[in-house]
């Protein structure tokens, strides 16, 4: 992030690095020899030191010069004293997430000159010098004065302005969005590009870019400019190989307001990322994550590049709606999600393999991705057996489905990108899809199993990948690991004869 801080030549962020030389372990010198300075500099910051981090009047200059240059983002490394006060456990590792305990505190307070009796104490001189209500709202008054006088000279722009930072969608987003006939069939994160065009011509505020693979990911925008140091108008991002960056600087937009922030590389590459989804799902921020690439389907780049534990990894972390649909209309409805959401990060899972458009007459409509989970298609009544599948694996159970209908068994097929969205919906719905007298369950999905057992049951049949994938042409790799239509017909005869 420092290093894309210092390319887009962000001037107005300004680090301040707090050089203690202490580490949990022990001096820094144990591990840490780098000139930090140095290769701040070599990112093309603008870097100053502070040789006493007590030097109020030295840092009070610092911050005022690295205000000043506007070209550049600002690293002030101050030197500081780690537990300063405490005279047996300052500079030490002793005070490095330790507390220091109820003789040195006193001890500490003796050393500052502050009341030992006090169990908390705070100087009058700071709650003065920190109080900046007044300040606040001259400043307040101020922007809300240059605001009005923007709205009487630029009434639509205002009326922009305050959309993007209230967050509000435009109206007739749904009207851009696309419906992809049936037939011949594309890839889901073709599907997914298709989507973002047509969204980025709605929403000038939904801003984004990859870490590298644009192209693969289909993120390229193709309306939009992109954003550099010299072209600050513009609202692609080029990440480089920068994948917790990415997500991180996604996260910081957000916070900051007025924009709708996307980031996107392969699914298996959100081991690099983890840590800031974990803190857009934390911290309630909805950054839209599109991962695609998202099996075996990927094909010769082998088992390096395939997820295949990542679907359940991402699923139980909590407050993120990972979606993986099954067509392209599917996606369109996984983006309606994502963009909607305004509290939770979304996780698209994408395929680079093509899979059919599906022709929804007599199908379930392929909204029911709102929901986390529809049938798809169904027998007439009760069914003996259901299969559940997302996303590149619905379609080989729709086939699965298909011919055990028309050999008279009774089989409902169920589309479950989301489980979140699913266990979010009301009982009576999550049984009128799932009926709970229904205990012949199939699951089919290119990912471990693990996990699968919530809905198919101990009994069931959890049909996908339980180790690594391997180097090869998708379709030979879905064969060899059985990913197939007749291994679900195959579990499924296997209930209907066990019945019989």
């Amino acid at each position: 992030a420092a290093s894309l801080a210092g390319h887009l030549g962000l001037g107005k962020l300004i680090y301040l690095y707090d050089d203690n030389h202490i580490s949990i372990e022990g001096d820094t010198n144990l591990t840490f020899t780098e000139d930090v300075s140095a290769r701040f500099e070599s990112y093309g910051w603008h870097v100053q030191k502070v040789a006493d981090g007590n030097d109020l009047g030295a840092l009070d200059a610092a911050l005022n010069r690295a205000t000043e240059e506007e070209g550049r983002p600002s690293l002030i490394s101050v030197r500081t004293i780690i537990g300063y006060g405490s005279p047996n456990k300052q500079n030490t590792s002793g005070v490095h997430g330790s507390p220091l305990g109820p003789e040195e505190v006193v001890l500490a307070k003796r050393t500052l000159g502050w009341p030992e009796d006090q169990s908390f104490f705070v100087p009058d001189s700071v709650y003065t010098d920190m109080n900046r209500v007044d300040a606040g709202n001259q400043f307040e008054a101020e922007w809300n004065k240059r605001l009005e006088s923007y709205s009487r000279d630029y009434p639509e722009e205002a009326l922009e302005l305050e959309r993007w930072i209230s967050g509000d969608l435009p109206g007739g987003l749904e009207d851009v969005l696309p419906v992809f006939e049936s037939g011949k069939g594309m890839a889901t994160r073709a599907s997914s590009g298709k989507v973002l065009d047509a969204l980025a011509g709605a929403m000038p505020n939904l801003i984004g870019g990859s870490a590298d693979l644009a192209g693969s990911n289909k993120t390229e925008m193709k309306a939009r400019s992109s954003f550099q140091a010299d072209a600050p108008q513009g609202s692609l991002f080029h990440f480089g190989v920068r994948e917790h960056g990415m997500a991180s600087v996604c996260n910081g937009m957000f916070l900051h307001g007025g924009v709708r922030p996307f980031c996107a590389t392969f699914l298996v590459f959100t081991d690099y990322l983890r840590p800031a989804l974990r803190l857009s799902a934390l911290m309630k921020v909805p950054v839209i994550y599109v991962m695609t690439h998202d099996s075996i389907g990927l094909g010769e780049d082998g088992p390096t590049h395939q997820p295949v534990e990542h679907y359940m990894s991402i699923r139980v972390m909590p407050n993120v709606n990972f979606i993986r649909p099954g067509d392209a209309n599917e996606t369109v409805h996984a983006w309606k999600v994502a963009i909607e959401s305004t509290d939770r990060p979304t996780v698209l899972a994408l395929s680079r393999q093509g899979v059919p458009t599906l022709d929804r007459a007599g199908l379930g409509d392929a909204s029911g991705v709102t929901k986390g989970a529809y049938i798809l298609k169904d027998c007439i009544g009760t069914p003996d057996v259901i299969v559940l599948a997302t996303g590149t694996e619905l379609a080989i159970a729709l086939e699965a489905t298909n011919r055990l209908l028309a050999d008279s068994v009774a089989v409902r097929l169920v589309s479950m990108p989301c489980w979140r969205l699913f266990e979010e919906q009301s009982a009576e719905y999550r049984e009128s899809v799932l009926p709970s007298a229904v205990t012949n369950r199939v699951s089919i999905e290119a990912g471990v199993t693990l996990g699968w057992e919530r809905y198919v049951g101990s009994e069931g049949v959890a049909i996908g990948i339980d180790r690594f994938g391997a180097s090869g042409p998708a379709e030979d790799l879905y064969t060899k690991f059985g990913i197939t239509p007749d291994a679900i017909v195959e579990s499924v005869l296997g209930f209907v004869g066990a019945q019989a």
